[in-house]
């Protein structure tokens, strides 16, 4: 009886805990669906596991969709060139990245070219196609 109550109760403490397993990119996104993503950036969570940024991105017609990209955890971020500061809400910004699965306006960043022109690769580098590249900030 107290082994189940204890059991019960590490699971309950349990399920309020954040989850803390690590996806795959294959298990979110598509390969086979590269975008590239013209806007303006709304919001930025600098989180870990991974960092969030948002944006406003207009359609061919002109329709505003609020795209949510995903890039690598703030540490491999500030080791591929990125501060705290690279981006920020009103800043115009070009990413390049893969679609979501589910075709939601949820992407996968692999490179964002920032205001000042500079680029910076976000993802990990063992992680989804392309990933091999050196990752270095480029001007």
């Amino acid at each position: 009886m107290k082994r189940t109550r204890l059991l019960i109760a590490c699971a309950v403490l349990g399920s309020g805990l954040p989850a803390l397993a690590h996806h795959s990119f294959s298990s979110e996104y598509d390969a086979n669906k590269a975008v590239t993503l013209k806007g303006v950036v709304t919001k930025v969570e600098w989180l870990n596991p991974h960092a969030w940024f948002y944006m406003d991105v207009k359609d061919q017609s002109g329709i505003v969709q609020h795209w949510q990209c995903e890039s690598g955890p703030p540490n491999i971020l500030v080791r591929n060139g990125w501060r705290k500061d690279s981006l920020k809400p009103g800043d115009e910004i070009t990413v390049t990245g893969f679609q979501a699965k589910d075709g939601t306006f949820t992407a996968n960043a692999r490179e964002v070219i920032l205001p000042n022109g500079k680029k910076v690769f976000s993802g990990q580098a063992d992680d989804g196609p392309g990933a091999k590249s050196s990752g270095k900030a480029t001007e």
